[in-house]
């Protein structure tokens, strides 16, 4: 099998074609789809009628998976692996989530433009998801080119922010919508790690601004200055010319690299129809203020 190209977008985004991925790829394969995203950040693999099993096994051909997952009543998992985040509205019965189920309330947060993972010490490299259910309109995913939008800064904001360190956490997220309905041991789970503001790709040699709604704080700064400068490069990095907007097919398998996009989800009659939308994430190398940055 060859890895074939088709760019989405001028920036990033292709779609991937000349591959089963029901076959587990070999380490040249691998390989080539690993070039591919640090090229193109986002790919996407269109009519992959994958189980889980295959999903997983795609994932870990590609690199190690992360093992846990950030999520709200995390025993509820009605999928086969514990690694598989379950990104749906399908409750332990096959059943809607119902309105006011506060995993449903959670998971809102996904509608705010993130980094996957961000909120772990080592986040995470790629996420790949699966559509095996779409909604008939909306439940489309957007992302951003964050190495295009870090190209587009001013020099002199570049300076001043490149070497920044940030506070991370599904609290911070979520809080903008006002859910605070956690237990003790969430609290625990999701207390704030610190991560670069601006980040190296290797793959690539390019920069990236490390941005998230997860976002809560610059070390050494005060919280209002902070979030108002946060907010100002979210404004600047999700300008238009900066994101590719996925509209779902059937068996649509989706890769992005977290170290250099953003995303977020887009509203749908979740209280209508079922999405079912399933996530293997794999992990980073090591937390980012231990990676290298360019000289």
């Amino acid at each position: 099998m060859t890895v074939q190209l088709t760019p989405l977008h001028p920036l990033f985004a292709a779609e991937v074609s000349g591959i089963d991925l029901r076959q587990t790829p070999g380490p040249a394969l691998c390989d080539e789809i690993h070039r591919a995203m640090d090229r193109y950040a986002v790919l996407v693999f269109r009519d992959q009628q994958l189980d889980d099993d295959q999903q997983m096994a795609f994932g870990s051909a590609l690199g190690p998976l992360e093992q846990t997952r950030g999520v709200v009543d995390v025993h509820k998992q009605r999928l086969k692996h514990q690694q598989m985040a379950d990104i749906s509205n399908i409750d332990l019965d096959g059943k809607l989530l119902g309105a006011d189920d506060r995993r449903r309330m959670f998971n809102l947060g996904n509608q705010l433009w993130h980094s996957d993972s961000s909120f772990k010490a080592t986040p995470a490299k790629y996420s790949m998801l699966h559509a095996r259910v779409v909604p008939p309109e909306g439940g489309d995913t957007e992302f951003a080119d964050m190495r295009a939008a870090w190209d587009a800064l001013p020099a002199k904001m570049q300076a001043k922010i490149r070497d920044m360190v940030t506070e991370h956490s599904l609290i911070f997220s979520r809080g903008q919508l006002g859910f605070t309905d956690y237990t003790e041991q969430e609290r625990r789970d999701f207390a704030p790690v610190p991560q670069r503001l601006v980040r190296w790709h290797p793959g690539s040699q390019r920069h990236s601004i490390y941005l998230s709604s997860h976002i809560g704080r610059i070390v050494g700064w005060p919280v209002p200055e902070a979030m108002a400068l946060i907010r100002q490069l979210l404004e600047h990095a999700t300008q238009r010319q900066f994101v590719y907007a996925h509209h779902w097919r059937q068996w649509d398998l989706v890769v992005w690299d977290n170290r250099s996009t953003m995303h977020r989800a887009r509203p749908y009659e979740d209280h209508t129809y079922p999405r079912d939308m399933r996530r293997v994430t794999l992990t980073d190398v090591a937390p980012t203020l231990e990676q290298q940055m360019a000289a």
